[in-house]
């Protein structure tokens, strides 16, 4: 396995194969033909003694021995390619690139139509929004599959960057002509209303009930659902009262018979925090990119 028998261009291919998961998706990355990079392949193969991938249904799965390879080579890897990033301009009106961004639902629809917007002048950009569970977020952002992350708060390594990128408040969702809210929503008639929790855990308080017992107070849950439009759903045809983050809130509330108001007690606000892996953060297309989404207006 000496370093001098084995062609360093096949370790692009390599790293290529694992991001994309497919023989077909990798040659279109690296603008070959299918049969160049199954060659490719076979000589990696042989070099190491490994099948490397394997084929389940239409993916390429890492074998051990290729996850333990990738996991040793990336940091290398890595440093070549931003030393030699940092040589080539970027020039978003002529060159052609695709961004792949981690977002959960609420946020595509907060941060998806400005996003767009912003991209407009240049239509050779095209824009890729995954759902990723949040425990896979450093590893696609690491392995490449990710460019960035938009997420709230949360508990990453030193190998990951983030920064606040915009806060949103909460406010609480009523159904027009609801009777707790004539004159106002007061914190009696908020704890005597029954409420949603929207959450993608089964069981748990939400950040706004941990304000509540800070209180003293508890309020009553009576449905507990995974997505905020159908939350909204809910309330726009029952006396339910729902608390969720304004930016949304506002963009359903334009086409329901929903009021939008403020919360009787003082509540946290929701940090939202874009992410990106240090080892490409100096990459001038990515580094394009993060100060476009820092430009996205606060509010719709």
């Amino acid at each position: 396995m000496a370093l001098n028998r084995l062609d360093l261009n096949l370790l692009h291919v390599f790293d290529t194969i694992y991001r994309e998961g497919s023989l077909t998706r990798a040659a279109r990355a690296l603008h070959l033909t299918q049969p160049a990079v199954s060659h490719s392949l076979a000589r990696l193969r042989d070099h190491f003694d490994d099948p490397l991938f394997t084929r389940q249904g239409n993916q390429m799965v890492p074998t051990p021995l290729a996850r333990r390879f990738l996991e040793s080579m990336r940091p290398g890897l890595n440093q070549v390619q931003s030393a030699v990033n940092q040589f080539h301009a970027f020039d978003p009106a002529s060159q052609r690139k695709t961004y792949t961004l981690g977002l959960r639902d609420v946020l595509e629809s907060t941060f998806l139509p400005q996003l767009m917007g912003k991209l407009a002048p240049y239509p050779d950009m095209e824009i890729v929004s995954q759902r990723i569970p949040r425990r896979d977020m450093e590893t696609q952002l690491a392995a490449g599959k990710l460019d960035f992350a938009i997420d709230v708060l949360l508990p990453v390594s030193n190998q990951t960057s983030h920064e606040l990128l915009r806060q949103d408040r909460l406010v609480v969702l009523a159904r027009k002509g609801h009777p707790a809210i004539k004159g106002g929503l007061d914190m009696p008639a908020y704890l005597k209303a029954k409420h949603v929790l929207v959450s993608s855990r089964t069981e748990g308080p939400g950040i706004e009930d941990f304000e509540l017992s800070r209180h003293g107070v508890q309020r009553s849950i009576r449905l507990r659902c995974q997505h905020y439009y159908a939350a909204c759903r809910v309330v726009e045809n029952s006396d339910l009262l729902l608390t969720m983050p304004e930016t949304y809130a506002r963009i359903i509330a334009e086409r329901s018979e929903i009021e939008v108001m403020s919360p009787p007690a003082q509540m946290p606000s929701i940090d939202v925090h874009l992410y990106w892996h240090r080892a490409y953060e100096r990459e001038p297309a990515l580094v394009w990119f993060r100060d476009l989404l820092r430009s996205l207006p606060q509010h719709q």
